[in-house]
């Protein structure tokens, strides 16, 4: 988006994927315009301010000049779960119960097939151990037990622990973790155990961060409380020093605003958070939240989040408003109790290598990817493995000189040389048709993936509205939505940078969840009320303290008030939130409680006759940020011109066929482009097939529909 004149940039929001970095601005009238620059895995400040100028470069000025203007600053991005997953954290020691120094190796039997294919689940005998995160001789056992009502049914040995820590100490850790059984509950031992490592590194003269599960992540779950835990001190504390070179970056270039990160319950937190694991998947999160802020201004009750970048399709739902958060996700392999928004996430990207299996001779799509090197099309990236952009390309989609607005020139002769080789020639088909095949073959995964989530919530496709973003999404939403019956698909002109708007249009809010064990019956309200008063009590006030710590005063905070329930018996709960205005009133809980279990599972299978429970609390602390607001353009009557033509290959036509190709920008509200066509720009590009329509609204949103005039 170009706004006239000169625009006073306020705030900016950085989605750094594995494939790209995206910049988002908003100005001081909620105008907006998207960055996107390599992402540059080495030193991501690089891709950063690269990207930044892009963004600016767009409205006629320089970091230097706008900086100092910008009062709020988000980033997103996925170099701690890159750290998490190729083992590349701190070196860490660990002090558990005693009995317990082999949870790592034991693992939970669901851990060992997470992120397997239904095939494999099946067969025992492709199951596998995680890598440990701490090796054997580095987890400690010592003896001490709180039951599970929190007394102590055996006093904390603490000349074991003396011993523990010299050994760790001695053995040079970075960081020492302490998670001991019931810790949620009464944290008593834990805090002990802080106290005496602390006592021995101030003898020492050491500083060793000392990271307590009950401190960070006190929930219920052994083994999801010490593997956040753990992932807390390997890879998010490294990570810290990484966001603040990030932070002295923009800094260094006139920047006055603290750098926040995105966080995976929906909001945006400070780089010194004690809690930053909560950020361990932050781009695809953003883009949920920017569809949920969409729809809000929309008026959709339900929609479809669909985001295609270059090494995944991630998917997740927003209901009448609401983004479904999951208590104990599972992230790279891991069970962890950081309560995130609701994503599945799948390894299909425009970078997904393809390959024919030798034996079978099938093509098989990712889950590996190219990322930043995009594909055997761009000689320096040094791929040698076809991918879905060397396909896309072939089939006339891309403009091999206009990738990244012309700053990145791919080669369709050494692509078409790469699939002839590795795909077509293995198949016995013709270049063209191989990589047609391979395409479709790519978009109808996602088809499919898409609907599963929305039939297995009990609704139809009709139900939804879908919205596509994501630097691929556009190129391949026409495939992916064909004959799946959605309410209406959308893309944004500037669905590249979704992710990144989304940053921009989180809060400035903190998550603190709390176990809690809570029995409820109608007639019995008053007595649960209190507890829960002094449940959220606790938490507000570290929420309070969180932003008191970042300059953020008490009267700026508001509060929300949730907790998790469930038939008393039954074995899965539900969030529901507090209504803001009472939020003790328990009578009003429970109902909500019943109208959304009616809605997700069956009024036919409630049981309120045994009564409820609240298995957790929580509170949202935010604070309010600048948020962009959406373009409104002036309708035209006029029609849409070409800037040119090609030949693209169209699965619907099976040949290919000389194409009209539109300049995005060109492209005016009220205006149609009638399928088959091409819609470029710098970050992306709408593929609209044969008997498909896409028409530009008033908020600059494509809407792609069946042609009604053709056949």
């Amino acid at each position: 988006m170009n706004p006239a004149a000169k625009s006073v940039p306020r705030v900016i929001a950085y989605d750094a994927g594995g494939t790209m970095t995206d910049s988002f601005l908003v100005d001081e009238a909620g105008a907006f315009v998207v960055g996107k620059a390599q992402t540059t895995p080495d030193d991501e400040s690089r891709g950063l301010l690269e990207s930044t100028a892009d963004a600016l470069g767009q409205w006629g000025t320089t970091a230097e000049e706008a900086f100092p203007s910008i009062v709020s600053g988000v980033f997103s991005g996925t170099a701690m779960l890159n750290r998490l997953l190729e083992r590349k954290g701190l070196r860490i020691g660990c002090i558990v119960s005693g009995g317990l120094e082999d949870y790592l190796r034991l693992e939970r039997g669901l851990q060992t097939w997470l992120g397997m294919t239904y095939a494999d689940r099946l067969h025992v005998t492709t199951h596998y151990h995680n890598e440990p995160l701490v090796p054997r001789d580095r987890m400690k056992g010592v003896r001490g037990r709180i039951d599970l009502f929190g007394k102590e049914a055996m006093p904390l040995y603490e000349d074991e622990v003396r011993q523990a820590t010299i050994e760790l100490l001695d053995d040079g850790v970075e960081g020492i973790v302490v998670c001991l059984l019931q810790s949620f509950v009464n944290d008593a031992h834990e805090r002990r155990v802080g106290e005496i490592v602390a006592e021995l590194q101030a003898e020492r003269g050491t500083g060793v961060p000392v990271f307590l599960s009950s401190q960070l992540y006190p929930l219920r779950g052994d083994l999801p409380r010490l593997n956040s835990t753990l992932i807390e001190a390997y890879a998010a504390e490294p990570s810290r020093h990484q966001l603040g070179r990030l932070d002295r970056a923009v800094d260094a270039a006139g920047a006055g605003f603290d750098l926040r990160v995105m966080a995976a319950h929906g909001g945006t937190i400070s780089i010194d958070s004690s809690e930053l694991a909560r950020t361990l998947v932050s781009g695809p999160i953003g883009g949920v939240v920017g569809a949920r802020y969409l729809a809000d201004a929309l008026d959709l009750e339900r929609v479809v989040c669909s985001d295609i970048g270059g090494t995944s399709f991630d998917l997740a739902l927003v209901n009448e408003g609401e983004m479904a958060i999951r208590q104990t996700p599972d992230i790279g392999r891991f069970l962890l109790n950081l309560p995130m928004v609701e994503i599945e996430s799948i390894g299909a990207g425009t970078g997904s290598h393809v390959r024919i299996d030798p034996t079978s001779n099938r093509p098989e799509i990712g889950p590996d990817s190219a990322g930043a090197r995009i594909g055997t099309a761009w000689p320096e990236g040094g791929v040698e493995t076809v991918t879905v952009t060397d396909l896309n390309l072939i089939l006339g989609r891309l403009n091999a000189d206009y990738f990244l607005g012309g700053a990145v020139t791919l080669d369709m002769e050494r692509a078409r040389d790469a699939v002839k080789r590795q795909v077509a020639d293995p198949l016995g088909l013709g270049i063209e048709e191989a990589a047609g095949g391979i395409v479709d073959l790519f978009e109808e995964q996602l088809r499919y993936a898409a609907l599963a989530r929305v039939l297995g919530k009990g609704y139809s496709a009709f139900d939804y509205t879908l919205f596509c973003y994501g630097g691929g999404g556009p190129l391949h939403v026409g495939g992916y939505t064909r004959g799946a019956g959605y309410a209406d698909v959308i893309v944004p002109t500037w669905a590249a940078g979704f992710s990144a708007f989304g940053c921009a249009c989180a809060d400035f809010s903190y998550r603190f969840d709390q176990t809690y064990s809570l029995g409820l019956r109608r007639g019995e309200e008053a007595a649960a009320a209190e507890k829960l008063r002094n449940a959220w009590a606790t938490l507000a006030e570290r929420g309070v303290e969180a932003f008191e710590r970042g300059g953020v005063g008490a009267e700026q905070v508001s509060l929300k008030r949730l907790v998790r329930m469930q038939y008393a018996g039954q074995l899965n709960d539900i969030e529901v939130a507090a209504s803001e205005e009472r939020p003790d009133d328990v009578g009003a809980l429970i109902d909500r409680f019943e109208e959304l279990y009616a809605k997700i599972y069956a009024a036919g299978a409630s049981s309120p006759e045994l009564g409820y429970a609240i298995t957790s609390v929580a509170v949202v602390a935010s604070a309010p940020v600048e948020k962009p607001a959406l373009p409104r353009e002036e309708l035209t009557d006029a029609e849409p011109q070409p800037k040119g033509s090609r030949a693209v290959w169209w699965s619907e036509l099976g040949d290919a066929q000389e194409t009209p190709i539109f300049e995005q920008d060109d492209v005016r509200a009220g205006q149609s482009i009638v399928g088959p066509a091409i819609v470029e720009a710098p970050s992306t590009t709408l593929a609209v097939p044969p008997r498909r329509v896409a028409e530009l609204d008033t908020h600059r949103i494509f809407h792609l529909h069946d042609d009604a005039g053709k056949d």
